[in-house]
């Protein structure tokens, strides 16, 4: 009896990470309101991303598993820091989402590293993600102006997860490679 082909995870983490982070920096530069950011990081950059990171942990995709349970956690904390801050409960100051996100950047940067070693693709998304959360630091300790830095620069970012995923579902549908995605960084 064949066994059952499986669906990738992934596709369906990176799809919310982009799409949510897309959306975040179309707010970050004036674009758009803060209401569908909310929306979409407690459902597809939240909820999804954190079911397809449990899934990943049956592939036996560790860092699969850390990244897309830890940042869909990621965007449901930060809707509900920014429904607080709205609603004023357990306010967060610029201060304090700071620091928030100043903790964020040392975890990925730790996935950076480890992103190096997957593919060029990856670890290209990594370092675009490291340097918007720099940015954003940046921004919440007094150069302020550096959000909509950071929010063109995370557009990269999104358009790069996205691109990832495309090679995944376009892999998939063609059979065959369709979309480069280069080497590791690191070899060894």
């Amino acid at each position: 009896m064949a066994e059952q082909k499986q669906g990738n995870p992934a596709v369906v983490g990176l799809a919310g990470f982009g799409l949510t982070t897309l959306v975040l920096q179309f707010h970050n530069v004036g674009w758009m309101g803060i209401g569908p950011v909310i929306w979409l990081g407690l459902i597809f950059g939240g909820l999804a991303q954190m079911i397809a990171g449990f899934q990943e942990k049956s592939t036996g995709n560790n860092f699969g598993y850390c990244a897309f349970t830890a940042y869909g956690a990621f965007w449901i904390s930060l809707a509900l820091l920014l429904m607080g801050n709205h609603f004023n409960i357990y306010v967060s100051s610029k201060t304090d989402i700071g620091w928030f996100l100043v903790a964020w950047t040392i975890f990925t940067a730790i996935l950076w590293v480890g992103s190096m070693r997957i593919h060029g693709a990856l670890a290209t998304t990594f370092t675009l993600l490291l340097i918007g959360f720099i940015l954003l630091d940046l921004a919440h300790f007094g150069y302020p102006q550096l959000t909509v830095v950071a929010g063109y620069e995370l557009m990269l970012t999104a358009l790069s997860a996205w691109y990832i995923m495309a090679h995944l579902i376009f892999a998939d549908v063609f059979g065959r490679d369709v979309l480069p995605v280069g080497r590791p960084w690191i070899k060894s």
